[in-house]
This record gives structure tokens, C-alpha cells and sequence, in this order.
């Protein structure tokens, strides 16, 4: 009989059984019980959904954000809410966007007013009954320190490149604030499970302000099916290390199946982070971009979200909208003749409000003939935060503002003019109508839908245009001056980018938006308003969820494992014909097996890869030294390292078996001579290849040259990641196209590249170890093989395929095995039972030795611990 598993899944189940909310639901397909796997749910399972009703179900997405997309108000007798739809919301244009009758929607989130708990039970009956919506309340207290504290004072300065230098500059981290955070997404996560359907539902999960949401939703549902869409920029690695809770933001996000991102910048950024601080790296197939991680693919969706177009069309159709484009018409031009340059910002640091006024106060000065023909509306809507930050904001605005004003101002006319109070939506795009020009010059912006409603305004419509006096067959035109740091930037080809940093490019941006040609303002606006059109918030919408349920369509047909504690845990995702290890199933056939034969591969496996001492401790020694007294075993060590390094480092080890350079060279104990697998080639091919390596070497810091008997490598493991992959792939074919005629392969393994000679595996070995037990007349009835990475597969095959051949006995007990998971997570390892007076073997990478959870808690992972890609069934 043959297991084919992994020899380190011996305690990966989570032991916790799924707990659930008050709504009737499928029961997921986890693993609740040590060493019992749930059977796979049938297709054709009945699951009744409450009312009995025999009818399909529509599809349903829970929409999880901060703040529900809700207005609430005190009734005139202070007695009750009275509660309706926010416009303005995103949210609530997406649901407007997927069709009320393709999809229902039930939201999740904060309301912005502050409920006493008296009320909280009936306002939660109210939203649900009527909108759809589960309230999470959250302590005012609390809600300050979540929102206020670490969301607002350190999250959202730091996805904006800010650093904390200073304690003035941005917030210090404070770890009770980070407590706050993490209580507040627990508290979202248990509102989730009370409305959830985990088999059928897709929950949809809304920016930084929940971003370890994900953890503890997967941890309750394994097969959860969940996206994620960061709204905010996502900064560089070398911001983003600088954060201390750094890995367990990246591994709270891995526990989504798809993450989106307005630019691909932001999940550049994103993928480096998960490459520099996991060891993760991403591949891009057919399009789409995907992490591997633990065995489940998760995904990465890049696409910049839209403006809600009907709702947009129907503000410009209102006779407030027209009133206004009328009285701004009337003040701007007739006599007066004015021009506008528009600025829609909101009053904090990195929307750029003082440097845009400092660019028009040098484009007054470079150009004097616009004096007195152009004014700036700058209208800044309110901080969403606070602190002193925003009111050194305020008041360099209203200084620069008086400044300007009092240099170039005249009687009858203000160069800017400053719009300080909320502006009601139809008030904002009758401005939108009217401007020539509108500036986004922010330092630092996620999205930014200004530039598109902007756009969409523009267009207008009949009556507007009867009130702007214009010929209703007249081409439209409008001018964006944009930064290069907001997220609509890419999307905008037809928009004068700017540095809004540099002051003289935006004055000069500005004054090229006024003086180009008709023609080619009216084209810039037809390409503009061509895409923003298409691509509006319901296109966005359906996509994310197109590529979520795309993402999650193998979820039923895969095995599910939890591990890790706190924000380490995640999901180990197997293929359905995954055969867990039994313990007492290897022990039982150790113990009633009479020839047995073991081979174990080192690095990997033995050691961990990121172990800085590459010996074996006096443990592993004294373990395999146990193994090998036993004389009904024969024990087999299968490396890609030299014979002489194993034989300095295994020498007290009289009668184990070695293996070195992948099987070229053989020995069966201590004393014995060493042999050849195969005839040992020509290797004048180093003189070739060993430059090539040299030059590589000298132009990769870090990386080194390892020169065999048969062999030579290239290793960058000390080598900045994203550089030393790089070069690899590069060494790669250099070495494949100048080695083309000599009799070696060349291969890229994990870390390394290496020459060899061809025809060299460690499955020679392997079946050299069969072949020489069959001539002894030791027909083995027992076989364990572990190995860690794909190098190992050719064992894994030569002894599965022996086991309908003469080189085993008929009863045999097979077990090909490997391990893969994170070293440093799990430092012992153990396959308990191989002899009667041994309780454990310890090794480096797996372990079923199942310790505390204080002392769990304790091992920490190494920096490239998750490089491990996971190959499925042996």
C-alpha cells in the first residue's frame, strides 16, 4: 500500500470547530477533528435555506466597510432615528451598479452617529429589516483609538509615504492602538458570522481600515470566499518595512482570495513586500497575476474603480444643478469675462491645496497678461481627520490665500477664491460645468474621482447647454492637470501631468492647459470621456466579482488545514486526493515490518534552509545513529552536497547510508568506498561555465560560487531577492545557450542555479539502494522517503513505481513524503514510533511533537521562511 502525503501535516488541523451565526447554513468542509477529515460535500446536497422554499437562491455579497453607506438622523422629538440611503456613498453605487436583481447585497459596517446601547437593538432591526445593513457598534472609546489613532494618525500617514520621524511628524506607533484595531476587526468579523452563508456567499472587503478582517474570517471558514480592495496607495517596501506589525498586515491580507488595487504600482509595491519580508513570489498566467501561498492561489486584481454614471447624469438634469451653472455664469462671465481653474481637495497634507496656490501665484507672475482674466476656486471640503497637522494646514491655506489676493487682487476681482464649507453635490458639479480647467495636483492620493465626475460634467447636456449659450452640436472639451501621484493618473493619457512639487511645471501646466488649440482640447475630452463612460463603478464592480468567483470556483474540491496562531494563522489548501499522515498508521507498520528501508534528504528537510549553521546539532546525530543500530534498517542520506562535506559532518555515523551530489556518488556505511551511479563525466566543461558564474557573481552582491567534484552552483540566497532572481533567470540562459553542446543540464532550484551532468537525480539513488537490496536477498516491506523540494521528486517516483515490481516485497509499506512547511515555525520535527526505544526523531522542518501554544507563540519565522512553493500530490 502506498501514502502519498506530506510528512509534516501530523498536527496542522486547527482542532477548532466552525462556529455560526444565527442564519441556517451549510456546514464547510473543514477539518474539525485531529486526524478526521470531513468527506466532501455531493453537488447535489440539500441545504434549506430557512423558508423551505425549493427555489435556487440569488447570489449574495456581503460588503464590508468602515461605514455603512447609511444617514442617520435624530426624529424632532429626540425619540427613534430616522434613517436613508447616502448618495454619495461608493458603496452604495456599487450595489447600484451589479443590478438589484443579478446580485443581493447586505452591507456591514459603522454608522457615523453614536447609538446608545438602549437602542441598539431596535436601530439593528430597523437597518436590517429595511436597507440590508448589520450595524457594528463599536464603544466611542474604542472607535477613537481604532479610527482616530491608528487608522488616521499611523496607517493612512504611512500608505502616504509619511515616515514617523518625529513625534510631530505623523503618528509613533503605540501598541494599544494597534490593539484597538485588531478589537474592532474582531468585532466585524463576529457581526459577519451572524448573516453569513460561508458556502455560498462571497464577502467583499472594503480598504485599510480592516485589514486583518481577513484572518479571522478564514479562520472561522476555511473556504470563505473573500475579496479585498485596498483604496488607499500601498507604499513602497521601504516604507512599508518600516511599519513593526509589517507581516501580520501582509499575512492577514494573504488569507483573502483576491486582493484589488487601483494601479499597478500599488500591487508592484504589494508583491514586493510579500517577496522581501515572505519569501512569496508571484507568476502572472493568462493575465492574471497570483500569489502561491500555502497551497491556495490568491490573486491580484488591479483595476481603478469608476464613477456611478446614472446617478451623476441625474444631478446634472436637476433644475438646482441648472440654477447654479447659471449663477456661476453670470459671475464669471458676461463683462466680466473670467476664466476658471477649478481645485476640489480635501483639507489635509497630501492633497497638495498650498503648492497648487504657490503655482498659481507663479503662473501670475510669469504671465501678467492672465492677471484679471483667470481666478482659482479652490473648494476644500473638511479633514476626514484631525490633529495638528490639519490645522497647520488650514492656516498656511488662508495665508497663502490673502497673500496672493492682496499682490494680484483689484477692485472687482480675487485670483482665488477659497470655498471652505460642504458644498451640496449638485453645487460641486455646477463648478465642474463651468471650469475651464481642473487641477489634482495631491502629493499623495489613492483614486481621486475628481478628474472623472469632472469629465462627466463637462459632457453636460441639452438644457446646460441652452444656459452656457452653447450651439447644442458644439464638441465638448475640457483640461485636467493631474499629478503623477494620484491613482487615475495612468488612466488619464490626455491629461497634462505635472510634478506637484515642482511649482514652475504646474504654472507652466496651467498655462498650457489655457492656451492649447480648440481641436485638441475637444479630442483629449472625447478619449477621456470615452473611458471613464465605460469604465464606470458597476464595470468595476462585476469585474471584482467576476475574477472572485473565478478565484474561488476550486474552493469545494480542495482540502483545508489551519495553522499558525493569532494573525499567523492561514490555510493550508490541499488537492482532494490528499492523504493526511497518520502516525499511527507509520508507527503500526514500522513496528510489524521486518526489512525497512529509510532515505532522507539534508537541506530542507534535516536543516533548514535558512539556517545560518549548516551542520547537523549532536541530536540529529544521536538520532540517526538509533535509527541505524537497528539492523532490520537501512538508512540512506540523499544530498546535493559534496562528499566531502558529508563525510567531515556524518562521520560518527558508522552505518548510515550516503548520497552525495544528488546520487553521483554513493556509499552504503562509514568504511566502505565510495561509488558511482553513473560513469563520471568529462567536467572540462567548467572551464566554460565557472566565468560565466564569475561574472555574475561579481555584478550580484551576495551571492557565491560552489564548486563540486561534478558539479557547480550558483547561489544567490544572501542576495537582495528581487536582483538575485533577476540574475538567475538571466545565468540561466547565458549558461543553457554556452553549455548547449556539452553533456550537462542545467537547472534552477530554490536559491540556486546549478550544472550538472546529465542523467544525475537522486531517484538513482534510489533505485541503486532497491537494486542492491534485491541482489542481497532483502526484499524491503517498509519504505519512508521525505524530501523537501522538487529535486526529491525523482525518489518519490522511482519508489512509487516500484511497488508492483520484484524490488519490494508484495505487502510493502510505502510512504513518499514531503515537507514544506515554514522553517523556524516549526523547528522540531519528529517521526515518532521507528523504533522501540525511540520516541522522536528530530529534525529541522516538520514536527508531531505537539507542544504548547506558549511555547509555539515563542518560534518566529524566518525572513524568507514562505519561499516554499507547494507541490501537490505525490
Amino acid at each position: 500500500m502506498v501514502s502519498r502525503s506530506y510528512s509534516n501535516l501530523l498536527d496542522l488541523a486547527s482542532g477548532e470547530a466552525p462556529s455560526f451565526g444565527r442564519m441556517n447554513r451549510r456546514i464547510p468542509r473543514v477539518m474539525t477533528v485531529a486526524g478526521i477529515i470531513s468527506d466532501l460535500d455531493d453537488d447535489d446536497g440539500c441545504c434549506s435555506n430557512g423558508s423551505g422554499s425549493s427555489s435556487a437562491p440569488r447570489e449574495r455579497t456581503i460588503i464590508v466597510a468602515n461605514q455603512l453607506p447609511i444617514r442617520a438622523q435624530r426624529k424632532p422629538d429626540s425619540k427613534g432615528w430616522i434613517f436613508s440611503w447616502d448618495e454619495d456613498s461608493l458603496l452604495l453605487q456599487l450595489k447600484d451598479g451589479l443590478g438589484d436583481d443579478e446580485v443581493e447585497v447586505i452591507y456591514v459596517g459603522c454608522l457615523r452617529e453614536e447609538i446608545h446601547p438602549n437602542e441598539q437593538d431596535v436601530v439593528s432591526q430597523i437597518l436590517l429589516e429595511t436597507f440590508n445593513c448589520v450595524p457594528t457598534f463599536l464603544p466611542p472609546d474604542l472607535f477613537s483609538r481604532y479610527y482616530h489613532g491608528f487608522c488616521k494618525q499611523q496607517l493612512w500617514p504611512l500608505f502616504h509615504y509619511m515616515l514617523p520621524l518625529s513625534p510631530d511628524l505623523g503618528g509613533r506607533f503605540d501598541r494599544s492602538l494597534w490593539q484597538a484595531y485588531v478589537s474592532v476587526n474582531k468585532i466585524f468579523a463576529d457581526k459577519i458570522m451572524e448573516v453569513i452563508n460561508p458556502e455560498d456567499d462571497f464577502v467583499w472587503v472594503h480598504d485599510y481600515h480592516l485589514m486583518v478582517l481577513p484572518t479571522f474570517l478564514r479562520k472561522r471558514f476555511n473556504r470563505v470566499k473573500l475579496g479585498f480592495f485596498l483604496h488607499s496607495p500601498f507604499p513602497s517596501s521601504e516604507i512599508y518595512k518600516t511599519l513593526p506589525v509589517r507581516e501580520q498586515l501582509l499575512r492577514a491580507l494573504l488569507n483573502s482570495d483576491l486582493i484589488g488595487f487601483h494601479t499597478f504600482d500599488y500591487a508592484r509595491h504589494f508583491l514586493s513586500c510579500c517577496g522581501r519580508m515572505l519569501g512569496l513570489a508571484y507568476e502572472s498566467k493568462r493575465g492574471y497575476i497570483g500569489l502561491e501561498y500555502y497551497g491556495r492561489t490568491v490573486s491580484i486584481k488591479i483595476l481603478p474603480v469608476g464613477i456611478h454614471m446614472g446617478q451623476l447624469r441625474s444631478v446634472l438634469s436637476l433644475a438646482e444643478t441648472e440654477a447654479k451653472v447659471a449663477e456661476l455664469k453670470k459671475q464669471f462671465g458676461g463683462e466680466r469675462d473670467r476664466i476658471m481653474l477649478l481645485g476640489v481637495d480635501d483639507m489635509d497634507i497630501f492633497k497638495g491645496i498650498t503648492l497648487k496656490l504657490l503655482a498659481m501665484e507663479q503662473f501670475l507672475l510669469q504671465h501678467p497678461e492672465w492677471q484679471g482674466k483667470v481666478v482659482l476656486v479652490q473648494i476644500a471640503n473638511p479633514a476626514r481627520g484631525r490633529g495638528k497637522d490639519v490645522k497647520e494646514v488650514q492656516s498656511e491655506t488662508y495665508a497663502t490665500v490673502a497673500r496672493i489676493n492682496k499682490t494680484f487682487g483689484r477692485p472687482g476681482y480675487e485670483p482665488v477664491i477659497l470655498i471652505d464649507r460642504p458644498l451640496e453635490f449638485y453645487e460641486r458639479i455646477a463648478y465642474y460645468v463651468v471650469a475651464e480647467c481642473c487641477l489634482v495636483t495631491a502629493v499623495r492620493d489613492g483614486m481621486n474621482l475628481i478628474p472623472y465626475e469632472y469629465i462627466i460634467s463637462r459632457q453636460g447636456n441639452e438644457k446646460l447647454d441652452k444656459v452656457l449659450g452653447l450651439i447644442p452640436s458644439t464638441p465638448k472639451k475640457s483640461m485636467l492637470v493631474v499629478s503623477e501621484f494620484i491613482g487615475c493618473s495612468p488612466s488619464l493619457s490626455g491629461a497634462i501631468r505635472v510634478n506637484p512639487w515642482n511649482i514652475d511645471a504646474v504654472a507652466d501646466a496651467m498655462d498650457s492647459a489655457l492656451e492649447m488649440a480648440e481641436p485638441e482640447k475637444q479630442l483629449r475630452h472625447e478619449k477621456h470621456y470615452r473611458y471613464v463612460s465605460t469604465h464606470d463603478v458597476g464595470y468595476w464592480a462585476h469585474s471584482f466579482l467576476q475574477d472572485l468567483e473565478r478565484t474561488c470556483r476550486d474552493h469545494g474540491r480542495r482540502r483545508c488545514w489551519g495553522i499558525g496562531f493569532g494573525l499567523g494563522f492561514r490555510v493550508i489548501a490541499l488537492d482532494s486526493n490528499f492523504r493526511k499522515l497518520s502516525m499511527e498508521h507509520i508507527v503500526s507498520a514500522y513496528k510489524r515490518t521486518r526489512i525497512r528501508a529509510i532515505l532522507l534528504d539534508y537541506d530542507g528537510t534535516l536543516m533548514p534552509q535558512a539556517s545560518m549553521n549548516k551542520s547537523p546539532c549532536s541530536k540529529s546525530i544521536e538520532i540517526l545513529n538509533s535509527l541505524c543500530s537497528d539492523e532490520n534498517n537501512i538508512v540512506f542520506l540523499v544530498s546535493a552536497r559534496s562528499r566531502k562535506t558529508l563525510n567531515e559532518w556524518f562521520s560518527p555515523c558508522e552505518k548510515l547510508g550516503i548520497a552525495a551530489e544528488h546520487g553521483c556518488f554513493l556509499r552504503m556505511k562509514h568504511d566502505a568506498e565510495w561509488e558511482t551511479c553513473v560513469p563520471v563525466a568529462d567536467c572540462s566543461w567548467k572551464q566554460i561555465a565557472e566565468p560565466v558564474m564569475k561574472l555574475y557573481t561579481e555584478t550580484t552582491d551576495g551571492s557565491t560560487i560552489e564548486d563540486k567534484e561534478t558539479s557547480l552552483v550558483w547561489c544567490y540566497e544572501d542576495s537582495d531577492p528581487d536582483f538575485g532572481s533577476c540574475q538567475a533567470k538571466e545565468l540561466l540562459d547565458h549558461l543553457e545557450s554556452v553549455l548547449a553542446n556539452e553533456p550537462v543540464s542545467v537547472k534552477s532550484g530554490q536559491n540556486i542555479v546549478e550544472v550538472k551532468p546529465q542523467g544525475v537525480s537522486k531517484g538513482l539513488v534510489a533505485e541503486c539502494l532497491l537494486s542492491t537490496m534485491r541482489e542481497r536477498e532483502m526484499l524491503p516491506d517498509f519504505v519512508l522517503c521525505i524530501g523537501d523540494d522538487r529535486s526529491d521528486e525523482d525518489m518519490f517516483e522511482v519508489i512509487i513505481g516500484a511497488v508492483s515490481g520484484p524490488s519490494l516485497a508484495p505487502t510493502a509499506e510505502v510512504f513518499a513524503s514531503r515537507s514544506f512547511i515554514t522553517y523556524g515555525e516549526l523547528q522540531d520535527v519528529s517521526l515518532s514510533g521507528f523504533h522501540e526505544n525511540l520516541c522522536l526523531l528530530k529534525m529541522d522542518s516538520v514536527s508531531s511533537n505537539i507542544k504548547s501554544a506558549k511555547q509555539r507563540k515563542k518560534k518566529k519565522n524566518s525572513v524568507y521562511g514562505d519561499s516554499k512553493r507547494m507541490s501537490f500530490l505525490l
